[in-house]
């Protein structure tokens, strides 16, 4: 069924953070840290406030960053640099999902709302470097985060893909409306699955997911 049912793709997409390492070893939790300190110290606010802000921005356009430079005009080049500047240790390499996607007919790309150079680093920390024919960060869509559809749009332009021969692997339920919408094949990786009509498949273990596609 499910092998089935991705026949048809030849172009595999792949959100990073909690998509291709799972949620328990807690990498976000570093950043959350140094963006909450950047927006105390860029905007003059307290910690409560930060965090307030933060939470705004994230439920309103996609990300913080989206959010800062919408309302404050930010510069997001020493934003990406400051907060994406964490610890790798905590992430192990894991030959068996490196395996799974190496297996994978086609194209594959990672397409994160993080930048490029710490996308390569968290690839190289699972052991996951030079699997990817293509690695997009929000800085390839103009700093236009998920959900939008129009940032799917210029990263798939950019890179030639077909959204009704593609799939695309998420943790964020928001990040597959639009592929849905585009015509993609739409898998939620997270622990608990969400009903949708965006969702075709969900999983909480990818390794075991990709073993079903091929």
């Amino acid at each position: 069924m499910v092998k089935a049912a991705f026949s048809h793709v030849t172009t595999w997409v792949f959100d990073l953070d909690n998509t291709l390492y799972p949620p328990r070893y807690r990498l976000f939790d570093q950043i959350e840290v140094r963006m909450t300190q950047w927006v105390m110290e860029a905007l003059a606010v307290d910690r409560a406030e930060a965090d307030r802000l933060r939470q705004h921005y994230w439920s309103h356009y996609g990300t913080t960053l989206a959010g800062l430079m919408r309302e404050h005009a930010i510069d997001p080049g020493p934003y990406l640099s400051t907060v994406h500047d964490i610890d790798f240790s905590a992430l192990p390499p894991d030959p068996d999902l490196a395996a799974q996607i190496a297996n994978l007919p086609g194209r594959r790309i990672v397409y994160t709302n993080a930048c490029e150079p710490y996308a390569r680093r968290v690839l190289e920390a699972r052991g996951l470097s030079g699997l990817f024919d293509a690695i997009y960060g929000v800085e390839h869509a103009g700093f236009l985060p998920k959900p939008e559809r129009a940032a799917f749009e210029a990263v798939f332009a950019m890179d030639g893909v077909n959204p009704s021969r593609a799939a695309m692997f998420e943790d964020d339920p928001r990040n597959l409306a639009a592929p849905h919408a585009m015509g993609m094949r739409t898998v939620h990786v997270a622990p608990e699955p969400m009903s949708a009509k965006h969702i075709h498949h969900h999983t909480d273990d990818l390794t075991a997911f990709l073993s079903q596609v091929i």
